[in-house]
């Protein structure tokens, strides 16, 4: 009962300092908890280790990169609130979604790219996820999570989901948080409703957000698995969207009529056409991650081959090369491709990682510890810090040894549990 009152009066102590405020899209009064440069540090914050934490940004393809970033920015300042500081960026995962952290920080993942037919159709999703920073949707949640947990911190860290979520150290952890949280039935209507509009603003063709949602629909009804653990997780479809969009549609085609608006068929499949073109080669990185994931690493090496000599510049299928072949105990050459991974990109944590404890585990200290900070500098871990803790303690730094340990510590994951250990170890 105690941690009750204890987090009722501190609920109550936010609601004494909130605020009242008008929604800048919507209008309506609201409960501030979070001021707009609260906000939009927040979103500053978060938004790098997410993206490390969801794939890393897509870097093989520049120009489309561009391209997205260039219709996010044309459709974001139609906005109702075009100061915040909009950054589009996308992902090299194949999961089909997008997500919103408050401040403007939005991202598209190449998997959905693939999945849309024309400029339009991005300008929906884009300004979709527009309106949800806008309007403070991701800035509510965090509310509602300090109002419901009392605190920030209560939000926690993912520990469920793909890859390395589970093992990111806390604080790092709250973006992915509130991307992966279901978005209210009120706040798509609301991201429909104005989204659509700030496209038509934008010049494009709103029809293109109904068409949008049919496909939408149709795939969330046939029980398509991976959009069930992307897009729509967040973001639940409906035959009910699809008919308040169309008549929405409807009246903004009267609104801008006489006007040219853009669908941009051509010129999306152009700029997508490299994305068509490798799908094999990112179909095979898919399935040689599952496969390593599930043990069977000579499998996952294969794929990994299949996809690298369809795409050598692809960094993520020289990681996965690096990290099958260090499964099957092949550490020289496992050094070798994960260099030739950072060497394409360099801007991703997981290859530095992988490096970093693979250098560890040879005895190679000086390139462990180069590694590993510099994983850590894109996004913390717990193996990142493990290792750092090793290495300081190898060397007689026992506070460093003992920090990097404490901050491992908190990871439920196999890492946790060593730092754990290594903690008792050197405080007992």
């Amino acid at each position: 009962m105690g941690a009750r009152r204890t987090a009722v009066a501190i609920a109550a102590a936010l609601l004494a300092l909130a605020g009242c405020a008008e929604n800048p899209v919507t209008g309506e009064r609201e409960l501030r908890l979070v001021s707009e440069r609260e906000e939009i540090a927040l979103g500053e914050q978060q938004y790098q280790p997410t993206l490390q934490s969801m794939g890393g940004p897509y870097t093989t393809d520049p120009q489309l990169v561009e391209y997205v970033r260039r219709v996010g920015q044309r459709v974001a300042a139609e906005s109702d609130r075009p100061g915040l500081p909009y950054e589009f960026t996308v992902l090299n995962d194949s999961t089909p979604n997008a997500w919103a952290l408050p401040g403007g920080k939005i991202a598209v993942n190449r998997g959905l790219l693939r999945e849309m037919e024309s400029e339009a159709e991005l300008a929906a999703v884009l300004g979709h996820e527009v309106v949800h920073s806008a309007a403070r949707h991701s800035a509510q949640r965090l509310e509602r999570g300090m109002l419901m947990q009392a605190g920030v911190a209560a939000l926690g860290v993912a520990t469920r989901g793909r890859d390395w979520q589970a093992l990111v150290v806390a604080g790092a952890g709250v973006g992915m948080q509130l991307v992966s949280q279901r978005y209210s039935r009120a706040a798509e209507h609301e991201a429909d409703r104005y989204g659509t509009r700030y496209m038509a603003r934008a010049g494009y063709d709103p029809r293109a957000a109904v068409s949008l949602q049919e496909k939408f629909v149709a795939l969330a009804e046939g029980g398509e698995r991976s959009w069930l653990e992307g897009l729509f997780a967040s973001h639940p479809p409906s035959r009910e969207r699809v008919e308040r969009n169309r008549e929405l549609a409807e009246r903004l085609l009267a609104e801008h009529e006489g006007e040219a608006l853009r669908v941009g068929e051509a010129r999306y499949a152009e700029r997508i056409a490299p994305l068509e073109r490798h799908r094999e080669a990112y179909a095979a990185y898919d399935e040689g991650r599952r496969r390593l994931a599930e043990g069977e690493a000579e499998v996952a090496l294969q794929r990994a081959e299949e996809a690298i000599a369809q795409r050598p510049a692809e960094s993520a299928f020289h990681a996965l090369r690096g990290a099958s072949l260090a499964e099957l105990g092949r550490k020289a050459e496992a050094a070798q491709a994960l260099d030739r991974a950072i060497e394409l990109n360099g801007r991703y944590f997981a290859p530095h990682l992988r490096r970093g404890l693979l250098a560890q585990e040879q005895g190679q200290a000086e390139t462990a510890r180069r590694h590993l900070e510099r994983a850590n500098a894109l996004l913390p871990t717990a193996p990142a810090h493990w290792g750092l803790g090793v290495l300081a303690e190898q060397r007689g730094a026992r506070e460093a040894a003992v920090e990097h340990f404490r901050i491992a510590a908190e990871s439920e994951s196999d890492y946790g549990r060593r730092a754990r250990e290594a903690l008792a170890r050197l405080r007992g």
